[in-house]
């Protein structure tokens, strides 16, 4: 310790960073450790924190509480752009349900704590960091702390909402999994069973994309150009080759192009569109023209050019430009068809038809710059980042709360995020940032935050928690882990008939607890359970986060 007081003296900078990493190297360690299968993962970095300031190891305390809330935001804002594009395609399927579940996990969780916090007499910042232990949620810990931070409390009940935290965090992902293990007994589910029905339930209505030859016979279409077909726009489908009646080689299909009786056609869209299209057409031809003579091929090319973002299909205006036909379109894992209204995104994977003059012009155009693909637009982040942080400060008022309730440095960037990564867009700068690069930032930030929160609040950890009034809290979080998690799944299971892999990422995304939706998807034997994970997720942290702040300052 001698070593280490001469060098606080003589490099405090140097000093703070060799304690950070101590704290980060151990809990690391700690967080790997199995016990009975179950681990705390990165939360092993809150404890060993807590356990170094107990022994008087720990840096300035302004260097601590700026790295805590940068960690946070670094956190938070990759969260979000990780989640945004899946939350809003999930709302559009089921995700009003399943929000409506998470709901029902946030406000019981939110009860059983306010009430057993009451009659066990807990002040009301103990209460909060209790609701975000026992809900494995940080990012709500940290929007207590600053709301009270914000309200001028004093600064031993600032740093109380950490202790709770500490004291409820570990049993709470046991409480989480053991629910899981709880519901699958109570409704003798056959795990693989609900596996293979989740994936028939999920594929009806999502058609995958084939293509079929068509011969023009009906009279009424001769002449017509194909923008004008009839069901054309209905089906959706999109005509890619075109070969007329008399001539042997195939080209490339436009609006513009003129069909006559005779004539060969390729069609690509949905298995039912393109049945419902064949009998406008005619009939279906055996010929294929993939494999027709003619200089027409497809390449697959990625948008990467930013003064075509944002623009649709038509806009594009390849077939004019070009002569060449757009497709499909890929956008992640998913394969749709490229219908004039479809609005391209940074990075999205466009299949395009035509000779290869054409589409050489037409790759030039969209940029194809696969490289770009891996490059974090760190102009847009930053910038991001920096309307997330102002858009947290900005306070909303609620009647009977001596402070106004913010989104804060928890809440703010996570919103903005959310948005940004759905629009693609900041301006004119691309939002955009590679998947091992979000990771990075998810996972620093995340240490960050949780080291620094042990550190700064290690020194009154074990005189508060080995003590009758922490044991008391160790029970009461154990309540609000399970009890709501047990009564939101019995209800969607019995009178939702909610399918068990929608239900274990239901409960993993309403609790925001990633463990548990690595055991549900490890139970599972597949991903399935991430679908309703990531559609709860990104609203379940903003609930927690606002309700941590409401119970931190009710009184």
């Amino acid at each position: 310790m001698s070593f280490l007081h001469r060098l606080h003296e003589s490099s405090p900078v140097a000093h703070d960073l060799l304690v950070l990493s101590v704290v980060v190297l151990a809990g690391i360690g700690l967080g790997n450790v199995r016990i009975k299968g179950v681990k705390l993962g990165i939360a092993g970095v809150l404890f060993t924190g807590l356990l170094a300031a107990h022994f008087g190891l720990k840096p300035e305390t302004e260097v601590s509480h700026f790295l805590k809330d940068f960690g946070l935001v670094l956190f938070v804002f990759a969260l979000g752009m990780q989640m945004g594009p899946g939350f809003f395609a999930s709302l559009r399927k089921q995700g009003r349900v399943l929000n409506g579940y998470a709901f029902m996990l946030v406000a019981g969780g939110a009860v059983v704590a306010g009430v057993g916090g009451w009659l066990l007499g807990m002040p009301l910042p103990a209460i909060a960091g209790l609701f975000a232990g026992a809900t494995t949620n940080t990012p709500a810990l940290g929007a207590a702390q600053q709301a009270l931070a914000t309200s001028g409390a004093a600064p031993d009940l600032v740093t109380l909402p950490a202790l709770t935290y500490a004291a409820t965090y570990p049993l709470a992902i046991v409480g989480i999994i053991g629910s899981l293990i709880l519901l699958r007994v109570i409704f003798k589910v056959d795990v693989a069973a609900e596996a293979v029905k989740f994936r028939e339930e999920q594929g009806e209505g999502v058609e995958p994309l084939q293509r079929m030859n068509l011969r023009v016979e009906n009279a009424n279409l001769d002449g017509l150009q194909l923008a004008d077909v009839p069901g054309i726009h209905e089906t959706g489908v999109v005509i890619s080759r075109y070969r007329a009646a008399d001539q042997t080689e195939v080209q490339a299909a436009t609006p513009e192009t003129r069909l006559h009786v005779g004539d060969a056609i390729m069609a690509v869209g949905t298995q039912p569109h393109l049945d419902h299209f064949r009998l406008i057409i005619g009939s279906v031809s055996e010929e294929n023209l993939m494999k027709a003579p003619g200089d027409v091929t497809y390449r697959r090319v990625v948008l990467t050019n930013k003064r075509m973002l944002g623009k649709t299909v038509h806009e594009l205006g390849l077939e004019h430009l070009h002569n060449v036909t757009v497709t499909r379109v890929s956008r992640g894992d998913l394969i749709f068809t490229a219908l004039p209204e479809v609005r391209l995104q940074f990075g999205d994977m466009l299949q395009l038809v035509g000779d290869e003059e054409s589409l050489n012009h037409a790759t030039q155009a969209l940029g194809n710059a696969v490289h770009m693909l891996q490059e974090t637009k760190f102009a847009a982040v930053l910038a991001g980042i920096l309307l997330g942080v102002l858009s947290g400060l900005y306070p909303v008022h609620i009647e009977g709360l001596p402070a106004p309730v913010r989104l804060g440095l928890a809440g703010g960037p996570l919103v903005v995020a959310i948005l940004l990564s759905h629009l693609g867009r900041l301006g004119p700068m691309v939002m955009h940032m590679p998947l091992n690069a979000n990771r990075a930032l998810r996972e620093l930030g995340i240490i960050l935050f949780l080291a620094n929160v042990g550190l700064l609040s290690g020194e009154k950890f074990a005189a508060t928690v080995f003590s009758t009034q922490g044991l008391q809290w160790v029970l009461l979080g154990v309540l609000v882990t399970m009890l709501p998690l047990l009564l939101v799944g019995i209800v969607a299971r019995k009178w939702h008939r909610m399918n068990f892999m929608n239900l274990c990422g239901l409960l993993s995304g309403g609790m925001t607890d990633p463990p548990a939706l690595a055991f549900a998807t490890t139970m599972a034997r597949c991903d399935s359970p991430a679908v309703a994970y990531a559609a709860v997720y990104p609203l379940t942290m903003l609930l927690r986060i606002v309700a941590a702040q409401v119970i931190a300052q009710m009184g």
